[in-house]
């Protein structure tokens, strides 16, 4: 899981594209993927974000993170790819292969790297029950460990909106994994 975040004005505008990408790059690609675009979509996805960064990096100013800039290019760039996605159903997630990297940590033996696919395949099943604004604050606070005011801020609404849709989004969320847990027969720790 990602570490949480910190103080956010130690976050100064990195002067290139260059600088943007080396450090940004593991949250962007996490982000697509947790936002629900494909696994075939996700590398054209993150490239589609690196190329808005290119073209506004000029004219960022400052008034926010870099990473809650960053958080809005991918919001609306994994938006459009879901849509088109739910319009072409051929492009939709191939389970079998999500990314282990989210949940492996190390050198995992290959027992511990096929329970963290599993688990991998469980969290994006249980996050594409959620609608946009749900999944979005959801992911930011639980996944990326956000505090509500970036959340609010990286979202465009108000803190008590924000607040509001993390609460929505945890009870869907937990509704979601009750009746997985009826379906499949089992339990979530």
């Amino acid at each position: 899981m990602a570490e949480p975040a910190t103080d956010d004005t130690a976050d100064a505008a990195p002067a290139t594209l260059a600088e943007v990408y080396r450090e940004y790059f593991p949250f962007v690609w996490r982000m697509v993927r947790r936002l629900g675009v494909a696994d075939a979509q996700a590398e054209d996805a993150v490239q589609d974000v690196f190329i808005v960064v290119h073209r506004r990096l000029a004219d960022f100013e400052g008034r926010s993170s870099v990473r809650t800039w960053l958080a809005g290019i991918v919001r609306r760039i994994a938006r459009d790819y879901r849509r088109t996605s739910a319009r072409k159903p051929a492009l939709g997630r191939a389970q079998a292969d999500l990314p282990v990297e989210e949940l492996s940590t190390g050198h995992a033996s290959p027992e511990d790297n096929v329970l963290a696919t599993e688990a991998a395949k469980l969290l994006h099943e249980l996050l594409d029950t959620l609608d946009d604004e749900k999944r979005e604050v959801f992911v930011l606070a639980e996944l990326e460990q956000w505090s509500i005011a970036d959340i609010a801020e990286a979202t465009g609404v108000k803190i008590n909106t924000a607040s509001s849709r993390l609460r929505l989004a945890r009870e869907a969320f937990e509704h979601a994994a009750e009746r997985l847990r009826a379906r499949d027969g089992w339990r979530l720790r």
